[in-house]
């Protein structure tokens, strides 16, 4: 019985997919589960798995094509056995240590002792003299495929200096240039880096984006944190971070300026009467916003936990679609790069995004004496074309008052 492997569903906003990388071939055998091949989205980068046991029987598209939401990409055959398991049984260590090694002069191999091989592979170890021991595979059977890989690669080792033009894959540099000590690099750009891409220049060339700026004392905060940092992550099981207390912050200050957490859907104001906060992390492929929903109704150890959550899930590659999707605010802290100022641009189709920064120590002015504080930089953009000056420059207030008072907080004032 055939058994289509499709694509999985993607979001209304996500039209195509690249197919990254096969984990299995046609013959392998697979188990309900098994990876069978990484797809890159706009937004994300899925597994897709296989939902019977069976033989791969068929694939249909191959690593680098672009396919579309729901595609049959491959089939398995639940029914066939693999030519894995008509071959030799597995060879222990010990056996394998054992093993004498296949030299120029060796005419049969003896199918008891070592891998499988089919009369042209078995011509190829021949015709190139290779040990075949050496020849790594993922089944007992050794194929035409592994030995030409094998191939390439010992005559790489065996040249280090020579520069060889790979193919060109999704994540595979190829050098173009090197010209003296001046080598330059052509390297694809990852989908996801692509659409990044194509959003901010749209949030540019669609948006009236302006930025305005303020400064926040942190110390109130920092003196909370360091007092109650190790009770709440032995209560909570998560540590206590400044992002929560600008989230809520955030919330407090959106309730009262409900237009910067409203969005522009042709000549209309979409105002949004709940409070998605989409929270900027960095993943290995670049910068990803999942988001935080229904915000305003966690408590701060549930933000942590959630913003936690998003940060393992960016870093393994685990982050799916639903995770990506909406948001009607975003805050992104550059300060944790080192970043002192900077000017973000909003994540369409959202109106407006804070930007935190890194806390440094400055003189600053209190009841008339300097004295120094650890100060922090806000940047709030936004889309002058529905959001006014005067509007910003509240929000940015609130968050300050709320800050280094608080107090506030709690009270949400």
């Amino acid at each position: 019985m055939l058994v289509d492997i499709k694509v999985p569903v993607l979001a209304e906003s996500v039209a195509e997919a690249t197919l990254i990388s096969w984990q299995k071939r046609v013959g392998d055998q697979v188990k309900r589960g098994d990876n069978l091949i990484d797809i890159e989205t706009d937004k994300v980068t899925l597994e897709v798995a296989a939902l019977n046991d069976g033989v791969i029987s068929e694939i249909l598209r191959g690593d680098g094509e672009t396919v579309g939401s729901d595609e049959v990409i491959a089939r398995i055959d639940t029914k066939a056995k693999s030519d894995i398991s008509k071959s030799a049984p597995p060879i222990t260590e010990p056996t394998q240590q054992s093993l004498p090694e296949m030299d120029t002069k060796t005419t049969e191999v003896s199918e008891t002792d070592l891998p499988k091989l089919s009369p042209a592979v078995r011509n190829m170890v021949k015709e190139h003299k290779l040990n075949i021991l050496e020849i790594a595979t993922n089944t007992d059977r050794i194929t035409k495929e592994d030995v030409l890989r094998h191939i390439e690669e010992s005559q790489t080792a065996s040249q280090p200096e020579s520069i060889s033009t790979p193919s060109v894959t999704v994540e595979v540099p190829v050098l173009m240039s090197s010209i003296g000590d001046r080598p330059e690099e052509k390297v694809p750009m990852t989908r996801l880096r692509k659409r990044v891409a194509e959003r901010l220049l749209d949030a540019q060339h669609e948006s009236a984006i302006l930025t305005t700026f303020n400064e926040v004392n942190m110390q109130p905060i920092m003196d909370i944190r360091n007092r109650y940092k190790d009770e709440f992550e032995k209560i909570h099981s998560t540590k206590l971070g400044f992002m929560s207390f600008f989230t809520r912050a955030g919330i407090e200050a959106l309730k009262k300026f409900p237009v910067i957490n409203a969005s522009v859907d042709g000549d209309n104001i979409v105002y949004h009467g709940y409070f998605d906060i989409g929270i900027a992390v960095s993943s290995p492929k670049g910068l990803v916003v999942p988001v935080v929903r229904d915000a305003d109704s966690l408590s701060l150890a549930n933000i942590e936990s959630q913003i936690r959550s998003f940060g393992e899930k960016a870093r393994n590659g685990k982050l799916t679609m639903d995770d990506l999707t909406g948001g009607t605010f975003t805050i992104t802290n550059g300060g944790t790069f080192g970043s002192l100022l900077s000017t973000p641009i909003i994540n369409p189709p959202q109106s407006a995004i804070l930007g935190m920064h890194a806390i440094k120590d400055r003189p600053v002015a209190e009841n008339g004496e300097v004295v120094i504080r650890p100060i922090m930089n806000l940047a709030l953009s936004y889309d002058h074309r529905i959001i006014d000056g005067r509007e910003a420059v509240q929000f940015l207030v609130s968050i300050k008052q709320q800050l280094e008072d608080p107090a506030r907080l709690l009270l949400q004032l």
